[in-house]
């Protein structure tokens, strides 16, 4: 495992806390953000277009979104490092799969994916375990599988860590974070940022990558 254990555990005691009440906040987040929806659907459009093999949302908590993977067509599963928060997936979802693991060191074969979601869970990483974890996204998906992630963005300034609501997170200059993962070995396929809503105080980035055969 590449992250540091103590790191690992923070996280998901965190949320294990607060699992209820996060899954409520959650829920139907997607309903008001038009833009993001359309990024997600353009992925999973990029993903079928690859074939019909599995697609893993790391980081799924509650699992609604692994549930909207699923209504764009796509097999989808989820991997949370929580088990309360993968308790409660289940509850919700019962027909789909759901397991408790690590994005750092996924029970999952090498090459077996067609698209990998990593939806704000990366955003609890210290910065320097970030390139082990995009290396095992990579690992995982099939040569010219897709991979999004979503992040809060750091509007141009460094990689700085702030307060979120659950526990330590970083906000990552889009540019940076681009690179890491072609570094890592994928090809950007495109990006799209926007401003914060009513209710938000950063920027989201969003980036959609291939990984080169």
């Amino acid at each position: 495992m590449t992250g540091s254990p103590s790191h690992l555990a923070v996280t998901a005691d965190a949320y294990d806390a607060l699992a209820p009440v996060y899954a409520d906040f959650v829920r139907n987040a997607l309903d008001a953000l038009p833009l993001d929806r359309s990024v997600i659907a353009a992925f999973a459009e990029l993903v079928r277009a690859g074939g019909p093999g599995p697609v893993a949302e790391l980081g799924c908590g509650p699992g609604q979104m692994t549930a909207h993977l699923r209504d764009l067509g796509l097999d989808a599963f989820g991997i949370d490092l929580s088990p309360v928060m993968i308790d409660l997936a289940r509850a919700a979802y019962p027909e789909l799969r759901f397991e408790v693991g690590s994005m750092d060191a996924l029970d999952v074969a090498d090459d077996t994916l067609e698209g990998v979601l990593a939806w704000y869970s990366i955003i609890h990483a210290p910065p320097g375990d970030v390139p082990a974890y995009v290396a095992e996204f990579r690992r995982v998906l099939a040569p010219g599988g897709h991979l999004l992630l979503g992040f809060f963005e750091s509007e141009g300034g460094p990689v700085e860590a702030f307060d979120h609501k659950v526990t330590t997170a970083y906000r990552w200059p889009i540019d940076a974070l681009a690179g890491t993962a072609r570094d890592a070995g994928f090809v950007e396929v495109g990006r799209m940022l926007r401003e914060p809503g009513e209710d938000e105080r950063f920027r989201r980035g969003h980036l959609l990558m291939r990984r080169e055969d």
